[in-house]
């Protein structure tokens, strides 16, 4: 099924995909972060989410060049990463397969009953390195990677894999990046940054359909079988989220795994009979 143009229009100004909308500060970022509730970092419209990177160019056809570096607009998005990381109102880490994104703080529950782990299951779930890299850093709160590999004596490829275990379960989040004397990235507790969020504890069941809702909300329609290959649930565990949507009046059902949202397409209607009086 090919998504309507009308839900492609709708995507375009939740994600910031219009030249009018295009974010140009980190405030524009964190507005656009705590309207959507979520959104990746440096992606093109190849990834089919919104990101900093689509929002700072302001079109759908957002596409990354291979010379990052010498492309304005992929520079502009990561100079306005790095500010919203250092001034910490939104989480920011390697959350989303691999990909670092954005959160907006009432999220941040969600995705940690999802992926992160209680530290009393820790020795349980995260490998020995990612052990002793969260030990050190309890010890000393925040570190440059440099001082981080010192103190673990990790190697290089080792330490990266242990940092990168530890934002996806939410144990570790960058808090500055640093260009001077040399680019390095400060690492510290996630829990530092969040405590109140991280605290509260929610079930699985529960963060599923709040990240259903969430999407849906971002999207407008989800087609079938996409919740489950964006985040990697069980189609049960989607369509059971997708199904109770539907009983709260949030969303509305259009053919099997097909979902759409409900204030939408009331939105749509309206405009409809208005055109239909005239």
């Amino acid at each position: 099924m090919v998504l309507p143009e009308e839900y492609e229009q709708y995507r375009d100004r939740k994600w910031r995909r219009e030249e009018s909308l295009k974010v140009e500060t980190a405030e524009d970022v964190e507005a656009m972060v705590e309207d959507l509730g979520m959104c990746l970092g440096m992606t093109d419209e190849r990834k089919l989410m919104p990101s900093v990177y689509i929002a700072v160019c302001g079109r759908r056809d957002a596409h990354m060049p291979r010379n990052v570096q010498k492309d304005f607009e992929a520079s502009r998005a990561w100079v306005l990463k790095d500010e919203v990381v250092a001034r910490g109102k939104i989480y920011y880490g390697k959350v989303y397969k691999g990909h670092s994104m954005f959160l907006a703080p009432r999220m941040i529950p969600v995705f940690n009953a999802i992926w992160g782990c209680p530290k009393k299951g820790e020795a349980g779930v995260l490998s020995k390195n990612a052990v002793t890299v969260l030990k050190v850093l309890r010890k000393e709160w925040e570190m440059a990677t440099a001082d981080l590999r010192e103190a673990t004596g990790l190697p290089r490829a080792e330490l990266t894999k242990a940092v990168d275990e530890l934002q996806k379960r939410m144990k570790v989040v960058p808090q500055e990046v640093v260009y001077i004397p040399k680019f390095t990235y400060i690492w510290t507790l996630a829990e530092a940054r969040f405590p109140k969020e991280l605290s509260k504890k929610m079930t699985r069941e529960d963060a599923v359909r709040e990240l259903a809702r969430c999407y849906l909300e971002m999207c407008g329609m989800t087609l079938l079988g996409e919740l489950s290959s964006k985040f990697g649930f069980y189609r049960w565990e989607s369509g059971k989220a997708n199904h109770e949507l539907v009983d709260e009046g949030v969303a509305e059902r259009i053919e099997t795994g097909v979902y759409r949202l409900k204030s939408t397409t009331e939105t749509q209607r309206h405009r409809e009979s208005k055109k239909y009086k005239r």
